[in-house]
C-alpha cells in the first residue's frame, strides 16, 4: 500500500480530496509539521485504517482562513479506526482492535499528562503545550480526514473498545468520543451541571448540541440552547431542550420567560472567538460576556468554545491576538470561575462509550450525524459553512454505511 487518499486545506474557502503518501512510524516534513518534530521515530504507535472521521467547527476556521494554517495541512482530529499495524514498543493495542482516538495527542510521560491533563502535554509539540491532529500549531501530526493514519503513543492514547461487532454496530455514535461529545461534556461538568441544574448552552452547532445532551445525562431540569440559527435550535428541541432565538428578544428576558427567573444555575460557551452580536456583525466577546450576564452569582462557566492567539480575520487589532473586551468586573463581581481549554478527552471517553453501548445516550440523533464520502468532503464543509444543522461523518472505507 502506498497511496492514501485524505483532505488538505487549500485557501480559504476551499478544501480538496488529494492522494498523499501511506502513513508509516516517522513523522515525515510536510505542510504545518515543526521542523523539530520531522524525522520523530514512533515505534510506540500505530497505523489505522480510519472508519470514521468527522468534519468539525475548529477545522471550519481554519478553512475559512481565520488561521495560519498553511496550504496542503491534511485535516482532521476526529478518528475512530481499525488498527492494522503496531510498532514494535506498543505492548497492549491488537492488530484488529476497533480504537477511538483522542483529538489531544499525548505523550503519558509528562507532568500534564501524570496529572490527566492530556491537552497541555508537553512532549508533542516543541512550539507549546498540547498537540492535535491536522490542526495549526499544533506540532503538524498528520490529520485524520483520510484513509490511513499514524497515531503515536497508541498504548496511553487508544481506547479499544471490547466488542467488535457491537462497537460496529454503534460506529456513528461512537465516533462523537474522539472529540465533541467529550468537549460537550467537559464543558457542562465544568460549568457545575447536576441534577435538578438550569443550564443556559451559548451555541446550537454540533459542540453545543452535545453539550445539551450531555447536560441531560448529568441530570439537568432544564436545558436552554441559543442561537441564530433557527434549523440547529429546532435540532436542540427535537431531544428535548429550550430554545431561545438570540435575533429576537434579550437573553435574558427569554430566560425569564421559560424558567420564571433571568438566570441559569449554569452556562456554556460553545461558540468560541467567530461570535456574533446581536446587531449580526462579528462581536468576539459576545458569548462569554452574555454567559456571565445570564449565570447566577457563584455560578461556573464552562468555556470549550475554541478562542485562539492568532486570528488573521479579527474584527480589529486586538482580535487578531485573540485580546478580546470581556466584563471581567461582571464576572468578579458574580464570583463567577472559569473554565477554558482543550477538553481532556481521556478523563470522559471510556464513561461515555459506555453510556453510548448501553444505550444511555443517542449523541449521533442528538448532533444530526450525517454520514457522508470522502470524497463529499469538499461540499459537506460548505454546507457546514452555510449554517447547515448536521454534524458531517466522513466514512473512507464505507464502514458506517455498511453498519447502517
Amino acid at each position: 500500500m502506498s497511496a492514501n487518499r485524505a483532505v488538505a486545506y487549500i485557501e480559504p474557502g476551499t478544501v480538496e480530496v488529494q492522494t498523499i503518501d501511506f502513513p508509516t512510524l516517522e513523522v515525515k516534513d510536510g505542510p504545518g509539521v515543526d521542523p523539530a518534530n520531522v524525522g520523530r521515530r514512533c515505534p510506540h504507535g500505530v497505523i489505522l485504517k480510519v472508519l470514521a472521521t468527522n468534519i468539525c467547527g475548529s477545522d471550519q476556521h481554519m478553512v475559512r482562513g481565520r488561521t495560519t494554517a498553511p496550504r496542503g495541512l491534511i485535516l482532521g482530529h476526529e478518528i475512530t479506526g481499525e488498527v492494522i499495524e503496531a510498532g514494535p514498543d506498543v505492548e497492549f493495542i491488537r492488530v484488529g482492535d476497533i480504537v477511538s482516538v483522542p483529538f489531544n495527542i499525548a505523550c503519558g510521560r509528562c507532568r500534564n499528562c501524570k496529572e490527566r491533563q492530556t491537552g497541555i502535554c508537553l512532549n508533542v509539540n516543541p512550539a507549546r503545550p498540547g498537540a492535535a491532529y491536522g490542526y495549526v500549531d499544533m506540532g503538524g501530526w498528520v490529520g485524520g480526514q483520510a484513509e490511513y493514519v499514524m497515531v503515536p503513543y497508541a498504548d496511553w492514547n487508544l481506547l479499544p473498545f471490547p466488542d467488535r461487532d457491537a462497537a460496529l454496530e454503534k460506529l456513528r455514535d461512537l465516533t462523537m468520543l474522539s472529540d465533541i461529545f467529550p468537549t460537550g461534556f467537559h464543558g457542562a461538568v465544568t460549568a457545575g451541571v447536576g441534577v435538578g441544574s438550569t443550564v443556559y448552552v451559548a451555541g446550537a452547532g454540533p459542540v453545543g448540541l452535545a453539550c445539551a445532551a450531555s447536560a441531560q445525562l448529568l441530570g439537568a431540569a432544564v436545558v436552554v440552547v441559543g442561537d441564530f440559527n433557527t434549523d440547529r435550535l429546532a435540532q436542540a428541541r427535537s431531544f428535548g431542550c429550550e430554545t431561545v432565538d438570540l435575533a429576537k428578544a434579550p437573553l435574558t428576558d427569554q430566560i425569564e420567560d421559560i424558567l420564571g427567573v433571568p438566570e441559569v444555575d449554569s452556562a456554556v460557551d460553545c461558540v468560541g472567538f467567530e461570535a456574533r452580536g446581536h446587531g449580526g456583525g462579528e462581536a468576539p466577546a459576545t458569548v462569554l460576556n452574555s454567559i456571565m450576564d445570564v449565570a447566577r452569582a457563584g455560578a461556573s462557566l464552562g468555556i470549550p468554545g475554541l478562542y485562539v492567539t492568532g486570528d488573521p480575520g479579527g474584527v480589529d487589532a486586538d482580535a487578531r491576538i485573540g485580546s478580546l473586551k470581556i466584563r471581567l468586573g461582571l464576572g468578579w463581581a458574580k464570583s463567577h470561575r472559569f473554565m477554558t481549554g482543550q477538553c481532556p478527552v481521556m478523563q470522559y471517553h471510556r464513561q461515555l462509550s459506555m453510556a453510548i453501548l448501553h444505550d444511555r445516550v443517542r449523541i449521533a440523533d442528538a448532533v444530526n450525524a450525517t454520514v457522508i464520502a470522502l470524497e463529499e468532503a469538499p461540499g459537506g464543509y460548505r454546507e457546514f459553512d452555510s449554517g447547515a444543522s448536521r454534524k458531517y461523518v466522513l466514512d473512507p472505507h464505507g464502514a458506517l454505511t455498511r453498519a447502517a
